[in-house]
This record gives C-alpha cells, structure tokens and sequence, in this order.
C-alpha cells in the first residue's frame, strides 16, 4: 500500500550544520574516513580516563575482562579516583566501573622512600602531574613526584604492580589494610616470610551499611626485603609481623634496597572464600614477570574487541566507541577461586560445578542495555553470570536486586533481577536451567523475603498484588538498609509491571498458561497509576489516592525522575500508553516537548548539553529527557511506536554527543557499563527496546559498516554485518532495509533474526521516508 511521503524537515545545509556533532563524531564523510589499518590495535583506541571527571566514576587502572582484580589509583574520590585530584593514597585492588557510591578500595599500596612516619594515606599521598600519567586495556602508568615510576597490570585474580625507585637503601611499599573506599570494619595483616604478606580486610558499605564481607589477600614480591614491620594507629613497629585493628589504621611496610637494581615487582592474589583460595589463586597466576602478565592482559582486551569492526566513523567516534566496548567487558567480576570455590550469599563456601561463579550485580542499571550487549558479545560468560544469578536464590533463599561480593546491598527499586534473568532465558542461556530460573523468579514476582533476610526483593508487593499498585509512603521508616521501593512507590509499580509482562512471556513459553495470563494481566497495573485529570502516572498513597504535587515535572514517588521521564517506562505495551495520552499525535507532540525537537534539529549537541544535562546527579529533571541516567534509555525508540521513527535516529545521534574521548566524556554514572553499553548499541543500531524480551529496536547506524563476530554455540551464522553505506550528518534517515536481502519495513528485529541472517543493510537518505511508519511495523506489545 502506497504510503504519503514524509515532508522534508530542513535543507542538506541546514542539516548538516545541526549535525555535524561534537567535533565530526557522527561525521562519516571522505574527510572524516578512519578505514582501520592492517595493524591497527583497537587496544590503541581505548582511553581509561574517559568518565574519570564530572561524576563518571569510572577508574583508569587495569584489570582484565570481567576479572576479580581491578588494580587502580585513588586519588580521594570516594569511588576511587577523580581526574582533578593530584596526588595519589595508593593502588588498591577492587574498583567498581561508575557506581554512584565508595565501596572497595581494598589494600591500596603506595611506593615510597625514607623513613615510615605517617601511617594515614590521606597524609602520605603522593603528588603526581597528569602529563605522566597513562593508561590503556590492562596498564596503567604514572610517574610520582616522589621519584618513583609505578606501572600497573592485572589477570584474573592476580594484580601486578612494578616500582622504579631512585638508588636509596630505603625504598618502601606500604601496604594499608585499614583504609578503603568502604567502611573498614576489622583488619589483619601477616608478613609470612621475607617476600610474602597475607591480609584478610573486612568491610562494609555501599551508599548506606550493608552485611559485612571479607576479602583475602596475599602478596608475593619478586625479592626479599631489606627489612620490614607493621603499623596499628599511630604506631610503626619495626620487624612486627603481625597486627589486626578493628576500624582503626593497620598495615605491613616493606623495605627494599634499589641502589642496583632499582625496580620491585609484586603480585597481589585474591579471595573472597579463606586465605587458602588466595595462595591457590597466587599459585596459578603468579610466578610471572610484569611484561609477561601485561602483555597477556593486552591481548585478552584485543580479542574482546576484536569481536565488533566498526568501519567509517571519526577518529574521535571510533575512540569513543571503542573505549565504551571496553567499559562493557569491566563487570560482572569473577567470583570463585580457581579451585571453584566461592562465598555464597549465605556466607558459606561452595563449589562452581561446570561454570564460574560471577559477582557485583547492579541489576537495576544493566538490565537495560549492558545485559543484552553481553547476550550477543560474550554469551558463554552471560550464561555463567545468569547461573550465578540463580546459584544466589537457591543459597540465600532470594534473588538479588543489588549485589556487591557476597552481600545484598538492597540499593535500587523495583524488581531487575526479572527482565535480567527473563533476558537470559529469551537468548538461550538458560538451556537446561529454565525451570530452576523460573520457580526462582515466579517466587520473587509472587512474594516479599521475610524479615531475617538480607534482601527487600519486591518490598511493596502484598499491597501491589492487592491493589495494583506499590503506595508512596512518604518519610517510611525503612525496615532493612537500603533503598525502599515505598519511597518510589509510583516508578516501583513501573517497574513490577513491566517484570511481570516479561515473566508473563517466560512463563507462555515455558507451558505455565495460567501463570502467563496472571502475568501479563499484572503487566497493565501501569494503568493504575495514570491520572487522567493530569494526562501522567502519579503516585498513590495507601488509601489509593493521589499523592504529591499535580504537576509532573514535579511529582514524588519516582525513583530519580519525575513522571515526564517515567512515563515511557511501559516497553511491554507503548500502544496501551499512547492511547492513553490521546493517541499517536499527542504521543508525538508530548515526545517532541519531552526532547525539545526544535532546539535538537537546530543544535542537537547544545541541546543535550543545556537543555537535556543539567548536572551529574541531577535526575530529576522536570519536563525533559534525561540521557544520563536509566529511567530515560529507552525513551528516545518510543517513538519506533509512534509511526515517527526517524525521529528516533535523531534524538539517539544527539544523545551520542554527550560521549567523548576525554576524562569528561561519560554522561553520568556508567553503572558497571549501563551507559557505555547504551553507546555501543545505539551506535551499531541495534537496541533492546524491551528489556527482558527478544526484541531489538533499530535505528540508523553511526557507521557505515559494523562487523559482529557471534559465538556459534548460540548463534549458528557466528556473525553479523550491520552496514549503512553513506551514512553521515545529512544523510542519517533510513530509506529502505534488508535483512540477508529480503526486505525488512519492521523497526525491529528478533534474536531469532539474529541468529539467523548475516546481514543487516540499510539505505540512507536525507529526508525522512516512510520507512517503518505503519502500525504493523512498530514493536508489538506483549500478550
């Protein structure tokens, strides 16, 4: 059927001036071609320093992917190190990539000359200029002013670190037991021989306390030392070889003569299960110089990247692309020791049978686009991490919502352990696990954990299933630490509606029909929240009545955000929500305001930056998009469900400006690689639009040609190709697609597509079409 052409917006000019984006980074002109060369590492193109200012949170250091270790400086930042700091307390073990509160920080060691006065790294830090500081996958180097060169490298459970001291007979390294970027609650620390040094570091805390964990630690340096002792408070003891502290400063010294040989090499195994796991994982990774373990570091970031070729693109596009595919690779973390062994939630030892054990789940960010990134780049480790996942209900009773090491942390609303876990099911790595993950996930959609146990789960859930809703309960004494979803109650019952549209799918699927229509009749309590005199979701108190203020750029009971930026958080049915708001013209008006079109087709990077981001942490952002933070990430492929789907590419490609090559080139918190999976994926084209399903939203690539590499074990083909032939400022709309040749009008595709095409082409004009624009093409709704 012949469709009315969309009219065209603006000339090539006037386009081409809106988008010529941050500095060419959406440019893919003849000027503008970086074709990769034959030896071209993409390694090169990764910079570690790219969120660590402006809130970021991200660390330079280095680690491998998804390893244990993560060695890095922290410079007084409370999660570790902040671009504008100068001097630097120490190296320290365990960093997590862009979470908004300290926690780890675990024994930072510091290299230093002269006698041990000070046993505070606040006081003892060392100063040091960025202009001799650099990083890449794996490494990380700075040179103090103190002196001494420090270089950094990492394997999966060991970190690696090399000290270039000048020639002095009084060349130390400190390593701090008791301080941390957590609460340290108690400390030990042994020298064992004349290069060995045991820790075991017991600690607490993320945003509020938590459960304790306990990390072990050993320590092997390359040579004896000269000498050696400890410190507990204020007091040093030479040739001590033991002391423990409660929550006050403890720490080893150890002494080294370098006026020959003036660099020191030592290797710091960890462990989360005993001091024995520590030993076993310094035995099967240690023994290695440092050249050899960066070398081997490098190379395993090289293979992880090699896996995406993007081709056309800036310079500064493909660093920045790149650099996000790093950050993506950076958590989960490994869990269990070589041997298998792990702590579970339940605070005991256990063994990882035919899969390794994985940890840090920051459920409520990853959901929505790091989850499914991995799906596709690395399903054998996704599928680990999911029976991780489940490994954590069946010993602890529950499944988590916010889990640091071995504890819950309780941080974060709603229920994201669902759309997670149902994600995993929809792309095929759950075989054989299916059931175990559905009564696991049926019991958290159905239930609240009892009082004794450290999880919230679904806090709000008796009156949610009662009433369709989770009550705002202003000023709720919490019951457990953490955050409540009775805080939230209004983005809570978003959030619970949309986990029980996916379990709805999982459980059709899996042949539990009456579940699946409980289910997906839940998935509409969306409706119970809207307010029709005001046209948006609102907050509802326990007597079912509307609560806080009308306005919604104003309104209470949404977790960072307001109703304007929550009110696309209904993926399993935009036509429900659309008709709603008074159908798809209003929708698209309301959409136009909520992403200030006008100003965005003008100057998409000013409006991004003036008009979209108005501060690291401010998230509640009255009336318009905010693409720093989770609430909103999907929010620019609504309108894939409007009839208006280039609008889409435009607000994705402005979005896309807020990432740069430089330290202040995160949008936000990256959450444990949240925000650098969103990057990836919007830069590719390919975007999960509804979380927890096997539906991939499409929009115009910022390459003109990406080439996926795909395991064959879940994806037969073992590839795809993502092409846009000319796509640039101008010409970003997409005219026509085919997938392996066949025309393709839908705005989305299906994992099954995936796994079954090699190809994904797109034709690209500089008009809007009427590509995509017809009902059917949209993503459906479920059930």
């Amino acid at each position: 059927m012949h469709r009315t052409p969309r009219p065209r917006l603006r000339g090539p000019a006037t386009a081409l001036a809106a988008f010529a984006l941050l500095g060419g980074v959406l440019t893919t002109g003849a000027t503008a071609q970086a074709a990769p060369r034959a030896d071209e590492q993409l390694t090169d193109l990764v910079n570690p320093f790219i969120g660590t200012q402006n809130e970021g949170n991200t660390y330079p250091g280095a680690s491998v992917p998804f390893g244990m270790v993560q060695l890095s400086p922290d410079t007084g930042h409370n999660t570790g190190y902040d671009y504008g700091e100068n001097h630097i307390r120490g190296f320290s073990t365990v960093h997590l990539s862009g979470v908004g509160c300290g926690l780890g920080g675990d024994l930072p060691a510091l290299p230093t000359t002269g006698d041990i006065t000070q046993t505070d790294y606040t006081k003892y830090a060392a100063e040091f200029s960025h202009d001799d500081e650099k990083a890449s996958p794996g490494y990380y180097k700075v040179g103090l002013k103190t002196g001494i060169d420090a270089e950094l490298t990492a394997s999966r459970r060991t970190g690696v670190q090399r000290y270039t001291f000048p020639a002095t007979d009084k060349a130390n390294v400190l390593l701090n037991a008791g301080q941390s970027l957590h609460r340290t609650l108690s400390s030990e620390v042994e020298i064992l021989d004349s290069r060995t040094v045991r820790t075991a570091i017991t600690g607490s805390g993320f945003c509020q306390d938590t459960k304790p964990y306990t990390l072990y630690t050993v320590t092997r340096f390359d040579r004896p030392f000269t000498t050696s002792g400890t410190w507990n408070g204020d007091t040093v003891t030479e040739g001590s070889r033991k002391s423990s502290a409660g929550g006050a400063r403890n720490g080893a010294w150890l002494r080294f003569d370098t006026t020959k040989d003036r660099t020191v090499e030592a290797t710091t195994a960890l462990s989360y299960v005993d001091a024995r796991g520590a030993a076993l994982n310094l035995r099967a990774e240690g023994g290695r110089s440092f050249d050899r373990v960066e070398h081997a570091a490098q190379q395993a970031w090289e293979e992880r990247l090699e896996g995406v070729q993007a081709q056309g693109g800036s310079d500064q596009l493909r660093r920045t692309f790149y650099s996000s595919l790093y950050r993506s690779f950076l958590a989960p973390n490994i869990g269990s020791d070589v041997d298998g062994r792990y702590t579970g939630w339940d605070q005991k030892t256990h063994v990882a049978k035919g899969f390794t054990y994985y940890q840090n789940w920051s459920l409520w960010d990853t959901y929505r686009t790091q989850a499914q990134l991995l799906s596709l780049l690395a399903p054998r480790e996704s599928r680990d991490m999911a029976l991780s996942v489940l490994r954590i209900d069946a010993e602890s009773g529950w499944l988590p919502k916010w889990g640091y090491g071995t504890v819950e942390t309780n941080i974060m609303t709603g229920d994201p352990v669902t759309p997670f876990l149902t994600n995993a099911y929809q792309q095929g790595l759950l075989k054989g696990y299916e059931e175990e993950a559905y009564r696991a996930l049926k019991k958290n959609a159905d239930g609240v954990p009892p009082a004794d146990s450290a999880p919230v789960g679904r806090e709000a859930n008796v009156q949610y299933l009662k009433d369709g809703f989770a009550p705002y309960i202003k000023g709720r004494q919490h019951a457990k630490p953490g955050d409540s979803d009775y805080d939230h109650g209004a983005s809570a019952t978003l959030e619970y509606a949309l986990s029980d549209a996916m379990l709805g799918e999982m459980a059709r699927d899996l042949g539990h029909d009456a579940d699946a229509e409980r289910y997906t009749e839940r998935a509409q309590n969306y409706r119970k929240i809207f307010d029709p005199s005001t046209g948006f979701f609102r907050a509802r108190d326990t007597s079912g009545a509307f609560t806080g203020p009308a306005d919604p750029a104003r309104s209470e009971g949404f977790h960072e955000g307001t109703s304007w930026q929550y009110q696309w958080l209904v993926p399993q049915d935009l036509p429900g929500m659309v008709g709603l708001i008074g159908g798809k013209d209003a929708a698209n008006q309301r959409l136009d305001s909520f992403f200030a079109y006008d100003k965005l087709l003008t100057d998409p990077a000013k409006t991004a930056r003036e008009v979209w981001v108005n501060g690291p942490y401010a998230y509640y952002n009255a009336d318009k998009y905010n693409p720093q933070n989770e609430p909103d990430l999907i929010a620019p492929y609504t309108y894939l469900s409007t009839g208006q789907p280039w609008k889409t590419t435009d607000v994705v490609h402005a979005a896309l400006t807020l990432f740069t090559d430089t330290p202040t080139g995160m949008t936000g918190n990256d959450d444990l690689g949240t925000m650098s999976a969103w990057m990836v994926l919007s830069a590719i084209g390919v975007f999960p639009v509804q979380p927890g399903t096997d539906t991939w939203g499409l929009s115009t690539p910022a390459f003109e040609r990406v080439d996926i590499r795909l395991d064959r074990r879940y994806y037969p083909r073992g590839s795809l190709t993502v092409s846009a032939p000319g796509t640039s400022a101008t010409d970003r709309y997409i005219q026509s697609a085919r997938l392996d040749g066949t025309a393709q009008s839908r705005t989305y595709l299906t994992t099954d597509d995936i796994r079954s095409a090699r190809s994904l082409s797109f034709t690209v004009g500089d008009e809007p079409s009427d590509w995509g624009t017809s009902a059917s093409d949209a993503p459906p709704a479920l059930g």
